[in-house]
């Protein structure tokens, strides 16, 4: 590998001459002295990435990877330094030792190549775990969400960051905080649910442990990605006002708030503003409004995409400046518009270099930070100083299956489930045996190795069938597939049939296979016409349940179906969002019984494919109105539903207080009661409900949860502490609002199971509330 410059990487001391390297100076000294050194193209190299891996004739990775490729090698595009190096672990298959090895041999080229011997920051993504070959494969974020548990989706996050430190990387591209609001939409596994306190609760958690472990989180994606058009990837977004400041920006001006170190543009319009040019809300709403001090990074290919599919650019120094002028500090995955381009830009007046040093000083903050401006930070990441790099520790693998456990979710149980110790089950559908349908689209087997079957998974996972068959290993199994995940291909439905028609019980597994741009049913670019069960599944539930024996189905998916319609015909249900490598065994043992369901759901399980898509947040008229329109929305299964193989009764609710001032705070306490016999969790969830509002309100918002472990007839009081500021909504002149009048409060087991209610006053003056304090609910539990 050859460098233009002498290598001296990692020589200089710390001294007078070089005060940027002075770790003992405060750093914004450090940043400033650096900045006053660099010429107008190595400051905007800081604000560029390569991508060394990239292969335009592999998988499509990231939209545009077949058509874009690679810009040059490192000897040209970081030729005066370089900001960010891209995927180095995530883009192609290597033992994880060599990725660190030529991490550390790029990481030198650059330190030679710039002036000032600046390091590169590494990202990569974890959405479903370090994205690498080897590394652990995570249940996905909405299996995730659907534990209702932050403090285990923390420990995921710990987990994750602990890897990609120890890899050297320093930026992770995740959580997605975007809000279902369209269950076609390809990328629903990626995020959290169809709630924004849900989502916010497990976006924080999951930040707040990456970042614990040292790896900048990276918000994504700023924002109204998931409400496009259709549920179309990269469709327009039409939303208004008040949906875009009540439910979609919800969560992530609460992780800000947190602390979180980066953000990352949507692809979407909103409202015909290409986000990646929107000085609105890069800056209006981010730094401005909410006071955002991180870095924002564009998509892959964002600023091309101003040319090419927004249209809003004339040419890549007009996508550059566009970009820089609306608050954009770093271009990835290469340097398009923030390369040449935009040094071009500059010199001709469409940027100032003012706004290049305020991105490069949000730049060399974090690597300040991070230690990568220290005289011995060393290029080796520390697992290569180690001579080992494990990214599937028997820890991770145990933390992945708690949570597959954790997140499995029991829809309807008419005495199928537990399965039976002996007899003959029949095992059918396409999601039986093939461990890459419990994988999300991320996870590198479905996200980099779609087309290499070859080189297996990097991990080792059990189907459900091998899993199945060790934990039962009495029973007379019989494997039938059925038919394809996708294809239209019926001939192995008559098999299926009669091996169902032989057994005592049927477990019948259907869903699923995660991929890329077309390539799979769910993921990116991977959206729905409908809800129904992807190629000819639907006809295969049919047929078996035809049989009359008793089935239970269990979906393995990264969106909701609507298989609310097969319920009354099956003996169980249960739903699993793409559950991880430790996904076959944690739901093998849960349909034995050997351990209990205790998740919740996060979306609602549509009845039809085609009286849905509406979430449960939604006004008056989103529910049913007969008299209106012969289309019924109701669910199967709502939103916070899950069953459990004990019971729980939640009763006595009650407020301290029935008058409460508008900018105050109440707590809510409620009783729950494990009445069956075997241990288990119940998420206690509370909801309110503004019944008159100056604009119309949700029927009923989810304001608080908590999921307690109970023993057999062990009970306990949870106690919520509300602020106010939970209550607030955006009010008719468009500014957000805490008003005085009757708030309704329900706590149960779900969003529609709320037997327990009582209401309070807000009392005083209508307040701002633009500035939201206390974005979280504090909850303590006392047995007994």
């Amino acid at each position: 590998m050859t460098t233009t410059t002498p290598d001296h990487a990692g020589l200089f001391p710390a001294d007078d001459d070089r005060p940027w390297s002075d770790p003992a100076r405060p750093v914004g000294e450090r940043v400033e002295a650096l900045l006053a050194r660099l010429t107008l193209e190595e400051k905007i190299a800081q604000l560029g990435s390569a991508w060394e891996d990239v292969e335009p004739a592999g998988p499509e990775v990231a939209p545009g990877t077949n058509l874009f490729g690679r810009v040059g090698d490192l000897d040209e595009t970081a030729r005066h330094g370089l900001g960010q190096l891209t995927r180095p672990y995530g883009t192609v298959p290597r033992p994880a030792l060599e990725h660190a090895r030529l991490l550390a041999e790029r990481q030198r080229q650059i330190m030679a190549q710039s002036r000032f011997a600046i390091p590169a920051m590494a990202h990569d993504e974890c959405l479903t775990g370090f994205t690498a070959y080897g590394a652990t494969i995570y249940p996905t974020s909405l299996a995730m969400a659907a534990t209702f548990d932050p403090a285990l989706i923390r420990r995921v996050g710990a987990a994750i960051g602990t890897d990609m430190a120890a890899a050297g990387v320093h930026q992770g591209l995740a959580p997605v905080v975007d809000v279902i609001r369209d269950y076609r939409w390809g990328r629903c596994e990626e995020t959290y649910g169809e709630d924004p306190y849900l989502v916010g609760e497990m976006g924080e958690a999951y930040v707040l442990g990456l970042q614990g472990a040292g790896v900048y989180a990276t918000l994504k994606h700023f924002a109204g990605y998931s409400a496009s058009m259709g549920g179309r990837n990269h469709a327009p977004v039409g939303i208004g006002h008040r949906e875009l400041t009540d439910v979609v920006l919800p969560p992530f001006e609460r992780i800000v708030a947190a602390g979180v170190g980066s953000v990352m543009n949507s692809y979407a319009e909103i409202d015909g503003e290409a986000p990646a040019a929107s000085r609105r809300l890069l800056t209006g709403v981010l730094r401005e409004q909410w006071g955002f001090e991180g870095t924002v990074v564009s998509d892959y290919w964002s600023l091309p995409f101003l040319v090419d599919a927004h249209r809003v650019a004339a040419d890549l120094p007009d996508a550059g400046a566009l970009a820089l002028r609306a608050g954009m500090d770093v271009e990835l995955p290469d340097q398009r518009g923030f390369g040449a381009a935009l040094a071009d830009a500059v010199r001709a007046g469409k940027a100032g270099e003012a706004d290049v040093d305020q991105a490069v000083r949000r730049v060399l903050r974090q690597k300040a930070a991070l230690g990568l401006l220290d005289p011995d930070w060393d290029p080796q990441p520390p697992a290569l100083r180690e001579g080992i790099l494990d990214l599937d520790k028997p820890e991770n693998r145990r933390l992945a299956h708690t949570v597959a456990q954790a997140g499995a979710v029991l829809l309807h149980n008419a005495g199928g489930l537990p399965l039976p110790a002996a007899g003959r089950i029949a095992l059918i559908g396409p999601c039986a045996d093939d461990v890459r349908t419990m994988f999300g689209c991320y996870s590198f087997p479905n996200h980099v190795l779609s087309d290499r079957d070859d080189l297996g998974n990097g991990v080792g996972a059990e189907s459900l069938r091998g899993a199945l068959l060790t934990e039962l290993p009495f029973v007379d199994w019989e494997f039938a597939q059925g038919c394809p995940i996708r294809d239209e291909d019926r001939d192995g439905i008559a098999v299926a049939v009669e091996a169902s028609r032989t057994a005592d019980v049927t477990v019948l597994a259907v869903g699923d296979k995660p991929g890329m741009f077309g390539i799979g049913t769910s993921g990116e670019g991977c959206d729905a016409e409908d809800l129904r069960l992807p190629g000819v599944q639907e006809e295969l539930v049919e047929a078996v349940l035809a049989t009359g024996k008793p089935v239970v189905l269990v979906v393995v998916s990264g969106r909701p179906y609507a298989v609310g319609r097969f319920a009354a015909g099956t003996a169980a249900m249960v739903q699993v969002f793409l559950p991880g490598e430790e996904g076959g065994r944690a739901v093998a043992e849960l349909l034995s019984g050997r351990a209990n369901f205790s998740g919740k759901l996060p979306v609602q399980i549509p009845t039809s494919p085609a009286g849905q898509p509406y979430t449960y947040l939604h006004p008056p008229l989103g529910d049913r109105q007969s008299w209106l329109s012969n289309l019924d929305p109701t669910p199967a299964f709502p939103f916070g539903h899950g069953l459990s193989y004990t019971g729980f009764e939640i009763h006595d609710l009650r407020t301290d207080r029935q008058l409460v001032p508008t900018d105050s705070e109440f707590t809510v306490s409620v009783r729950v009661r494990n009445t069956g016999a075997l241990p288990g969790a119940e998420t206690v969830q509370v909801y309110f409900t503004d019944p008159l509002a100056q604009v119309t309100r949700p029927v009923q918002t989810l304001l608080a949860f908590a999921k307690v472990p109970l023993e057999p007839g062990e009970e306990a009081t949870v106690r919520f502490d509300i602020h106010t500021d939970r209550l607030a909504f955006t009010g008719l002149d468009g500014h957000r609002v805490v008003e005085p009048g009757e708030i309704r409060l329900r706590a149960g087991s779900s969003s529609e199971d709320t037997p327990n209610e009582t209401s309070l006053q807000l009392v005083g003056a209508q307040r701002d509330a633009s500035v939201i304090r206390q974005h979280g609910v504090p909850a303590v539990v006392e047995r007994g």
